[in-house]
């Protein structure tokens, strides 16, 4: 993807046109002129109403010339306007978004939408404008854009959440409400999240705290939910509609192309989505500005090229430019939707993530001797990452004495990924490569109990396969020679049934209560050949089951002013990755299985206070404190496997494994202000900050992060939308970090993680209701800045330059 193309698709996209009709009232975002669904239009006797369809679209034949039409949603601020005054502006309305939301409706806490006022966890919502203005350039980064979610990225193509001090595979992906987290989902940073289309979502949710209530094992630290666009209907009986949106991106810290396009065609029953996205990566570069006190950190001095049939040396004449770190991404997504009658709702849907090889960076500027020695590495790279879901959802509203809503899932997810890696001055390339699938089928029932008693629940049933297979290639003579699998080379199965159950009660006006369970049972079959490894066992087995819960209370005592209070359980169950992997941590230490490895649990307390003052600031506080046993780390396992080393890969390594470690806590508090400056300037300001120990060993966990946060002064008054935020972490302590965490010397200054702040800059402008612009200047004063546990360094002063289209 060149500049050139960029600027083809871009002038293209200023030659549409789109008529819009004045037979009806058309109400659309100021910012963004998206439709608005579900705005309420009334008079001021409230005796003619109407709602706008999925269009922003509604009639209003039956108000009169004399009437004042009032709009009303609970995103907006309300708009009073005459008959005539909507006449003059061509039945065209403008709805500006509200500063601070007390009453936003959520889906990911239960898969369904819900009030957030009777949600006693803390939730944040991030919709499809926000993700348009931040201009991320992975589902990553969407992350991090909301300044409460922590991301670390061991390579540019990554992107691993930490959320309340857990990550990787005790944090949950989803999509659409369907797990992500598969049998392989590993304890070290993950990078799965990039497979989701960043330009194909409507909205995502991020469920701060466990949720294993609705999604099971894994959920410790939090979920996070990306809904992605679904197909629209007409509603109208031999009308169409159709939806275009096109996009195309560059950004000059790695001459990032992107382009996107996604067309929606809706009939009366039926409808259809296609979306397509394509993303090129250069090298990254970083901040120019390196610390006075450590000149070296982070500056890419020399990188390793093959030359001749050898691997040679060669200086980089620009040591911000991390040599090698670029990649290219295609996203597919395709979804049909059918409803025959209004008790019947089906949608197919279609994913495909796919990536080109993707440098491990961090790997690639690690040294003998920590930073004093040679490169080790000649190569080190993940193999295409591909993701592939297909997923069945049925929803029947027929209601019976059982339930009033039944929604039906079935879902297959195939995962291939791999690792390649040779060695300095050495022909051998080694190469791992594993594949997933995943079945799923969910059963969710919804019954209501007059207006205020709700019961919600549901059955689960999982199944993953993993397969793995690993080779190394000379790659002078092209000899091939079998090498031991990072999973045991006959196969595994993994498997989760569970049900589970929600009551929801509002037992005075201003008082909700939330009370559900979940039991899971898990089972775990994986078998070694031993053609490598001279184990005392040759087949992993686990059965064991899981009873979580929780009990919450939402209290309103007053307008603007809610009260939280959340006890909850949590639990992860061992998976193939937990329980029977053997991989080389670092250089000289080998994890090897462990099967007497059992679930970890988790007990955790949650309060929060929401206070809005008048329609222009709120301010919110969660603090939480959690309980952690039987907690699932790496330590020396010499003792217990019968030898303290073994040779792997020809190098006498010191044996560990993951094992239950005991006890451990982790508390920590989240705080956001939003208030609104006159009439179209707003403020915001957000902080996270968390703290947690092993009590085996008096150590800090790998995964809690330090403080950081996000604030933001907006300006916004129609067509332009003006944003001056900064980003920071503070500094973490060397003697603040795990003990895994404390040899990595290439990826850390001596003294730790220093902290950083950036200033950034962006903009949107829309030149027409169909044309809009984003021009962003981030990192302004190109600050050199490594983000703690990361092995890349963040991009430098960056410019972001964006053409959008909607027809």
């Amino acid at each position: 993807m060149t500049l050139r193309y960029w600027i083809l698709l871009s002038v293209s996209l200023l030659l549409f046109t789109v008529d819009l009709s004045a037979q009806t009232v058309r109400v659309v975002d100021g910012d963004s002129r998206r439709p608005i669904f579900n705005v309420y239009i009334f008079n001021n006797e409230r005796n003619k109403m109407v709602s706008t369809n999925d269009e922003g679209v509604a009639q209003i034949d039956k108000f009169s010339a004399g009437d004042t039409l009032n709009f009303q949603h609970p995103s907006y601020q309300k708009l009073s306007i005459t008959f005539q005054e909507v006449k003059e502006q061509d039945f065209l309305v403008q709805l500006k978004g509200r500063p601070v939301l007390m009453d936003d409706i959520y889906v990911s806490a239960s898969k369904r939408a819900e009030d957030r006022t009777k949600i006693p966890q803390p939730i944040t919502r991030i919709d499809e404008e926000q993700v348009a203005f931040n201009n991320p350039q992975t589902s990553a980064d969407i992350l991090k854009y909301s300044g409460q979610v922590f991301v670390q990225k061991s390579q540019l193509g990554g992107g691993s959440p930490m959320m309340r001090g857990f990550a990787a595979n005790s944090v949950l992906l989803a999509v659409d409400g369907i797990r992500m987290n598969n049998a392989i989902f590993r304890s070290g940073n993950l990078q799965n999240v990039i497979s989701i289309d960043p330009n194909a979502i409507e909205n995502t949710e991020v469920l701060f705290g466990p949720g294993s209530i609705i999604y099971g094992s894994d959920a410790l630290g939090g979920v996070m939910n990306f809904q992605t666009r679904s197909p629209k209907l007409s509603f109208v009986e031999q009308d169409t509609r159709t939806d275009i949106n096109v996009m195309s991106r560059f950004s000059s810290a790695n001459n990032e192309g992107t382009i996107h396009a996604d067309v929606s065609v809706g009939f009366e029953k039926w409808a259809n989505t296609t979306s397509f996205t394509y993303s090129s990566f250069d090298d990254l570069r970083s901040g120019g500005d390196f610390y006075d006190e450590f000149p070296n950190f982070g500056k890419r001095k020399e990188y390793v090229v093959r030359r001749d049939g050898f691997d040679a040396v060669v200086p980089n004449e620009d040591v911000t430019l991390q040599r090698f770190s670029g990649y290219e991404q295609l996203n597919l997504m395709q979804k049909i939707r059918f409803k025959p009658t209004s008790d019947w709702d089906m949608e197919y849907g279609f994913h495909l993530g796919t990536t080109t090889d993707i440098p491990r960076y961090d790997r690639l500027i690690q040294r003998e001797n920590g930073d004093s020695g040679p490169l080790v590495n000649a190569e080190w790279y993940y193999g295409p990452q591909i993701w592939m879901m297909n997923t069945l959802k049925v929803d029947y509203f027929n209601g019976t004495s059982w339930f009033d809503n039944l929604t039906t899932t079935l879902s297959h997810q195939w995962f291939q990924e791999s690792r390649n890696d040779r060695d300095f001055q050495d022909d051998w390339l080694r190469n791992r490569e594993e594949n997933v699938n995943v079945y799923i089928a969910q059963f969710d029932f919804d019954k209501h109990f007059n207006d205020n008693k709700a019961l919600y629940y549901g059955l689960e049933g999982i199944h993953n396969y993993v397969g793995s297979n690993a080779k190394s290639t000379n790659i002078a003579t092209q000899n091939v020679r079998q090498v031991a699998t990072r999973y045991p080379d006959r196969g595994s199965d993994y498997s989760q049934l569970a049900a589970y159950a929600k009551y929801e009660q509002d037992i005075t006006p201003n008082l909700t209560a939330i009370l559900g369970s979940r039991y899971s049972h898990v089972l775990l079959d994986a078998e070694f050949s031993n053609t490598f490894y001279d184990f005392d066992f040759q087949k992993i087995s686990l059965n064991t089951g899981a009873l979580s819960g929780n009990i919450g209370f939402t209290y309103r005592p007053a307008y603007q002013l809610q009260f939280n209070v959340n006890g909850s359980t949590g639990f992860r169950a061992p998976n193939v990755d937990d329980v029977a992997k053997v991989f080389d941590s670092e250089p000289g230490s080998v994890v090897v299985p462990n099967p007497d490895l059992s679930s970890e649990y988790t007990y955790n307390l949650d309060v929060a206070v929401i206070k809005g003052f008048g329609e222009g600031m709120q301010f919110e506080i969660n603090g939480f404190y959690t309980w952690l046993r039987d907690a699932m780390v790496r330590r020396d396992f010499g003792d217990s496997f019968g030898q303290d080393s073994i040779m792997y890969d020809g190098t006498s390594s010191n044996v560990e494994a993951v094992v239950n470690a005991g006890k451990a806590y982790i508390y920590g508090v989240k705080a956001k202000l939003e208030t609104k400056i006159g009439t179209d300037f707003s403020f915001s300001a957000q902080g996270t900050y968390t703290e947690g120990k092993d009590k085996s060993n008096d150590e800090p966990l790998r995964h809690v992060a330090p403080l950081f946060g996000m604030t933001s002064l907006t300006y916004q008054h129609d067509p332009i939308k003006v944003e001056l935020f900064s980003e920071f972490n503070a500094k973490k302590p060397i003697e603040d970090f795990s003990p895994s965490e404390r040899n990595k010397r290439h990826i850390y200054t001596p003294e730790g993680t220093p902290a950083w702040a950036t200033l950034n800059l962006r903009t949107s402008y829309q030149l027409t209701e169909e044309i809009a612009i984003n021009v962003s200047l981030e990192n302004i004063f190109d600050k050199h800045y490594r983000p703690y546990s990361s092995g890349i360094s963040a991009p430098g002063r960056n410019f972001v330059l964006v053409l959008r289209g909607q027809f």
